[in-house]
């Protein structure tokens, strides 16, 4: 079993930054890679973001690439999403996922119960 907890959502000018935790605990944290993910009202749920157990292998959607950087600390057990130059498009709920693997295999297993960012014009 893996809980995971996010934390650092809010709400922030177009053009700001935050940054996103999420504390795992429970079974080791370098065993799985991890994953972001965001949903905005009316939309389908969208993988931001994917970074390995080592984090020597990170994914980006094409939506944040250049902006997001995903990273981890295993000695901390927390993966992080450090969001720049956010748009008021980054608006929704943004989740923190451990992948049932860990290399990104895509496949989630566990989920946080989400943080709220919000990106004002």
């Amino acid at each position: 079993q893996v809980q995971l907890v996010e934390s650092g959502g809010g709400l922030v000018q177009a053009g700001g930054s935050l940054r996103l935790s999420c504390a795992a605990s429970g079974r080791t944290f370098r065993y799985y890679a991890m994953g972001w993910f965001r949903q905005a009202p009316g939309k389908e749920r969208e993988r931001v973001a994917a970074i390995n157990w080592s984090g020597g292998t990170v994914q980006y959607a094409d939506s944040v690439k250049g902006r997001f950087t995903i990273s981890r600390d295993n000695n901390k057990a927390t993966a992080y999403l450090q969001m720049n130059s956010l748009k008021p498009e980054d608006t929704a709920v943004y989740y923190c996922a451990a992948d049932s693997k860990n290399w990104i295999s895509g496949q989630y297993d566990y989920w946080g119960q989400g943080t709220q960012v919000t990106v004002s014009s």
